[in-house]
């Protein structure tokens, strides 16, 4: 993980992840450790210096310089001077110890519920005991082995708040900029450990997390708490992004599986579209029009409301993993091809 990723004309069309902007600048991360960023629109890009060449799954900015991008091995990079050059903040091994202190905390919790628990309670949390412990063996073999879980998307407020989420239920929050982290793991209710694969905040200011098995979590006070949501669809879901009115929630994920909320998650109804494709972001662009992205080269444009999407696929099929507006119409996505300016039909622009 420690080996500087290398510098490379090819960054820019090779696969890329996420791509966020901030003013005239944007900026994608993406595989052997590459980010790159431009600041005519996507046509130049410059390669910033990373310290790390392992796979980098997200990224964003809290204001114009601060940025924070996270990847494999657990790796949390954070940049001060919008995304020219990053430093290692915290890694796997960190996140692991945060883990294993969580899970002795709970184990220690549990047994003096046991010792003082009537018989008729007492079997039901023993078996929650041995889950535990079971989970603790887990996390201390990772240790010995070294870390090997990614994160997998990350959303920042400003420049002290922020929250990263990943695989088996990982889910850290800060409020200091980065220089301490917090396992958010028990806040949020997801006992099988499913993978949290997305995480946004919406109009109206809740904030929401989804992923494997239908996932769908709310928080109305800046992620101090966390509430799940019924969802009607229980495969994976990959990403979520507001409609530009509040407390509406778009999220997607595979299949083509789309879900639309109008009341931050109590109600859902499964939004119509023609695509079978995995679906991994979406945004919402100056007309209102909502585009979303996916696996095969699939570019989903909705009419005037979220109701029911169109389907565009791409010449070259290549994967789309995420999407930034770019001005007007103008579109910038990123994926399996690098970088590439469209319109909202995915057609090329020069």
């Amino acid at each position: 993980m420690e080996t500087q990723s290398r510098s490379t004309t090819l960054a820019s069309h090779r696969l890329l992840n996420d791509v966020a902007k901030l003013g005239e600048r944007i900026v994608a991360v993406g595989e052997r450790g590459h980010i790159i960023y431009s600041d005519d629109e996507g046509k130049t890009w410059n390669q910033g210096e990373v310290p790390v060449s392992v796979t980098l799954t997200g990224v964003d900015f809290g204001t114009a310089s601060n940025g924070w991008a996270v990847g494999h091995s657990g790796v949390i990079l954070h940049s001060e001077d919008a995304g020219e050059t990053w430093a290692i903040q915290f890694t796997g091994i960190q996140a692991l110890q945060l883990a294993l202190e969580t899970k002795e905390n709970q184990i220690a919790a549990i047994k003096e519920r046991i010792a003082t628990a009537p018989e008729s309670e007492k079997k039901d949390l023993e078996w929650a005991l041995d889950d535990l412990l079971f989970a603790m063996e887990n996390i201390r073999s990772d240790l010995e082995i070294g870390p090997v879980n990614p994160l997998l998307d990350v959303w920042f407020e400003n420049e002290n708040h922020g929250f990263v989420v990943g695989a088996y239920g990982m889910i850290l929050r800060t409020t200091d900029g980065g220089e301490t982290w917090q396992d958010w793991g028990p806040r949020i209710d997801n006992p099988m450990n499913f993978h949290l694969n997305g995480v946004e905040e919406i109009e109206g200011g809740a904030l929401l997390v989804v992923g494997e098995a239908g996932q769908i979590h709310v928080s109305e006070d800046g992620g101090q708490t966390w509430e799940p949501r019924e969802s009607p669809y229980e495969g994976s879901l990959f990403g979520v992004t507001g409609t530009g009115r509040v407390n509406e929630i778009l999220t997607f994920g595979l299949r083509g599986n789309m879900l639309f909320s109008s009341d931050l998650g109590k109600s859902w109804k499964v939004v119509s579209s023609t695509a079978d494709a995995t679906l991994n972001d979406g945004i919402v662009i100056e007309d209102g029009r909502i585009i979303v992205v996916g696996n095969g080269g699939a570019i989903l444009t909705s009419g005037s409301s979220s109701d029911s999407f169109r389907d565009y696929y791409r010449e070259d099929r290549e994967g789309v993993m995420s999407i930034v507006p770019v001005s007007d119409t103008r579109l910038l996505i990123v994926g399996e091809g690098g970088a590439t300016l469209t319109d909202a039909r995915g057609k090329n622009l020069q």
